[in-house]
């Protein structure tokens, strides 16, 4: 399935979340904008990298009237671990069957070392208050990465 596209309404899910219990998008709707963010593992080198830039950016990005949401297919249980250790403050969730991510598009067969294999592709997505696509970072490489986000949250709140 092909990434939603700036302008279209975000794809609607609820997802068990780490500390939330159960995260539905549509819950901010009208009040907050969304850092949907696609990460591939807890505590792997990129992945961790990301989130605690995320981390490091949460209080700006939380005065911009902004939650941050990270999506991985690892469990709750996982996620705990990972935010405990590294301190996060914003909702990991857990895509364990990996339907968000298909509606997202960024369920990808990958390569490496010669295998193949499926798995998250790194991609971001900024959603308005209005529930739509503001911005997608489609295959995102980590350095500089939150920032560029803020930069983008900052330009939606005018």
């Amino acid at each position: 399935m092909s990434q939603p596209e700036t302008g279209k309404n975000a794809p609607a899910f609820t997802l068990p979340a780490y500390p939330e219990g159960k995260v539905r998008l549509s819950q901010f709707k009208d009040e907050k904008n969304v850092v949907l963010y696609f990460y591939p593992k807890d505590d792997t080198p990129g992945c961790t990298t990301e989130a605690c830039g995320f981390r490091d950016s949460f209080s700006s990005l939380q005065s911009a009237d902004t939650v941050v949401l990270g999506v991985s297919p690892d469990s709750v249980k996982k996620h705990e671990k990972f935010a405990t250790k590294y301190e996060l403050p914003f909702v990991l969730l857990a895509d364990e069957d990996h339907s968000v991510c298909e509606k997202y598009g960024v369920w990808v067969e990958k390569s490496m070392y010669g295998r193949t294999y499926w798995g998250v592709q790194r991609a971001t997505f900024l959603i308005g208050k209005d529930g739509k696509i503001a911005r997608v970072w489609p295959q995102v490489k980590v350095a500089g990465h939150v920032e560029e986000v803020a930069a983008a949250v900052a330009e939606l709140n005018g």
